[in-house]
């Protein structure tokens, strides 16, 4: 087991990452939060029925509840943030009680943002459990989403710690194996061109991920964050560059309706768009022929879902956070491990997505 440590300007927190990570949960918290009063543990429907036992037995003394939620982006919507908060007023949460987010990103988010609501913010710990969850448990972006733009409602708040135990990922079902490691190619594009020559090499099935592998390349996709991170925490700068592949995805997402294409998928297509607006726009030097075969061959879909209109599309990027004053604003990459925010106009948008909407895999 490794640990990272994050470094940001409100807090200083550990990711404990490996087999076995979650042994040294219960230790931290007897060490950490000695007048700790009550626990609240956030989990969905999937994560629920094969580990809240096993977490719970882990917890012994600490008698935590817990409250279920629905799986995926179907968990951030307003009702059931509301009713997070419902519970965890019934069950007498106070400023020293503290939530447990367990489960993939979705409830990573969800439960992040009803720490910082709750009683004007309590602690809380991420837990994750899907790949796609190395990204998202770490840097303190919380939120649930609205039906015109994922992730609009939220709050920059850090976890205490998070505990990243690799035996939860081994019941990951494919798509959410395809939906995590997407958010790894991304890392490896904005900041490391020698680790996404490494992922090109090494990665070819995603069924088939040994623990070493993940390991490895779950810890460099944390680091690479913290590096951004700690240097521009709200998002003000450099911390952007982490929405790469993120503008059109997100648009997808929410034309598709949320939960009916997962986060990466949308996040890959994304991808294939900017890295194609890159080479227009600032001469990337880009195998793009190459990246699209070896994505195909681990089972991503490269272009735009049948059914989606472009002028709902960049109606929906209109609506983004990286937007501002309706102009759209895309990350781009110069080359590998150089991004830059670039703005592109309606007019040129809409004639790049027609054409890449007409290609079709």
């Amino acid at each position: 087991m490794d640990k990272i440590v994050i470094h940001t300007s409100s807090r200083t927190y550990p990711v404990m990452i490996g087999s076995g990570a979650i042994n040294k949960l219960k230790s931290f918290l007897s060490e950490n939060f000695p007048a700790l009063t009550k626990i609240m543990i956030i989990t969905d429907e999937n994560v629920g029925s094969r580990y809240l036992s096993e977490l719970k037995f882990r917890l012994s003394g600490f008698n935590p509840v817990h409250f279920t939620v629905p799986n995926g982006e179907h968990a951030k919507t307003f009702d059931v943030y509301y009713d997070c908060l419902s519970f965890a007023l019934e069950q007498k949460l106070d400023r020293k009680s503290l939530i447990l987010a367990f489960g993939g990103g979705a409830v990573g988010d969800l439960s992040g943002f009803v720490a910082a609501s709750f009683m004007r913010g309590i602690p809380f710990i991420q837990i994750p459990t899907t790949i796609l969850a190395h990204d998202s448990a770490v840097g303190g972006k919380v939120a649930i989403n609205h039906p015109l733009g994922k992730n609009m409602i939220g709050a920059f708040y850090q976890p205490e710690a998070v505990f990243y135990d690799l035996d939860f990922l081994h019941s990951l079902p494919l798509h959410e194996r395809r939906s995590g490691f997407a958010e790894v190619i991304k890392h490896s594009l904005i900041s490391d061109e020698d680790f996404y020559v490494w992922l090109r090499e090494n990665v070819h099935d995603l069924d088939q991920l040994r623990n070493e592998e993940m390991l490895y390349f779950l810890k460099k996709g944390i680091r690479i964050k913290e590096q951004i991170v700690s240097q521009d925490e709200k998002e003000s700068g450099i911390r952007a560059f982490l929405n790469f592949g993120h503008t059109l995805g997100h648009a997808i997402e929410g034309e598709a309706g949320y939960g009916n294409i997962t986060h990466g998928e949308g996040v890959v297509i994304g991808m294939m768009f900017a890295l194609g607006l890159s080479k227009k726009k600032l001469g990337l030097s880009f195998h793009l022929d190459e990246f699209e075969s070896w994505l195909k061959g681990l089972g991503y879909q490269t272009s735009l879902p049948g059914g989606l209109k472009t002028e709902a599309l960049i109606n929906r990027m209109k609506h983004d956070k990286k937007s501002f004053g309706g102009r759209i604003q895309f990350v781009l990459l110069s080359k590998i491990g150089e991004p830059k925010l670039c703005e592109i106009d309606d007019r040129d948008l809409l004639k790049e997505l027609t054409e890449f909407t007409e290609r079709r895999d």
